[in-house]
């Protein structure tokens, strides 16, 4: 098999905004908002560019500070961007999501580093920090989602445990979806770079059903915590909205 990696210059990578230009254009043309979606991309574009220096860096270190700091900064990044949802509500929900998504990306990564991979030492860069970061990031994605449903439901009157049901299988459908269609409709991301690289697909496929299980726990478990610790919150404010004492 063919280990090499086809390299991509930047003129090439530039074709892939193709397709991305006529979205925009669209968005334009059915005179919706597309301020947010050119900072996004253009965030991305800032973002992935420098990472590549970045992870130079902390790769060369191999030190654990550094890496806990790294897991620091995601951590507070992803939660202070689930909160986009529900924006007005921000601060006083930012100790449940931080806490939420700590914890249940935490205890997934330790899983997953000691238990599967069994990573000595336990924080070798190469591995903890993409997959840190697909944790992380399904964290923050399962609460956004999760923020904004519990919200929309109790906005309409639907009791604290209806709507905390509601938003949990809201925040479970991109990764359930996910799961049914992988190996069928899509071969995801880490599957993919790994059998581009020359990896066996048998162990490709071994390494994807980790991380399909990993993003699938990550987002549940910190979904749920953040509800459960969220609830009297939520409660407080709806009640108070009715006019009613909250006890």
């Amino acid at each position: 098999m063919n280990h090499s990696v086809h390299s991509i210059t930047l003129f090439h990578l530039g074709i892939a905004l193709i397709p991305v230009a006529v979205v925009i254009a669209i968005l334009f043309y059915w005179s919706l908002e597309i301020k947010n979606t050119l900072y996004a991309i253009s965030r991305m574009l800032v973002q992935l560019l420098l990472i590549g220096y970045v992870l130079a860096y902390i790769f060369q270190a191999e030190h654990a500070a550094v890496i806990l700091l790294v897991l620091i900064v995601m951590v507070m990044a992803s939660s202070w961007i689930a909160l986009g949802t529900v924006a007005e509500n921000r601060w006083q929900l930012l100790p449940q999501v931080l806490f939420a998504i700590a914890v249940g990306g935490g205890i997934t990564l330790l899983v997953i580093t000691q238990g599967v991979l069994s990573l000595s030492p336990w924080y070798l860069p190469q591995y903890v920090i993409p997959l840190s970061g697909m944790i992380f990031a399904n964290a923050m994605n399962s609460v956004s989602l999760a923020a904004e449903r519990i919200h929309a439901e109790m906005e309409r009157g639907e009791s604290y445990s209806n709507s905390r049901n509601i938003a949990l299988h809201a925040a479970l459908i991109p990764i359930t979806n996910s799961l049914f269609a992988v190996g069928v409709v899509s071969i995801p991301g880490m599957m993919t770079g790994q059998i581009l690289s020359g990896v066996d697909p048998f162990i490709a496929a071994r390494y994807q059903i980790m991380v399909m299980c990993m993003v699938f726990a990550s987002a549940g478990l910190s979904s749920a915590l953040f509800l459960a610790l969220s609830k009297s919150f939520w409660l407080a404010i709806y009640q108070r909205k009715r006019g009613e004492k909250y006890e």
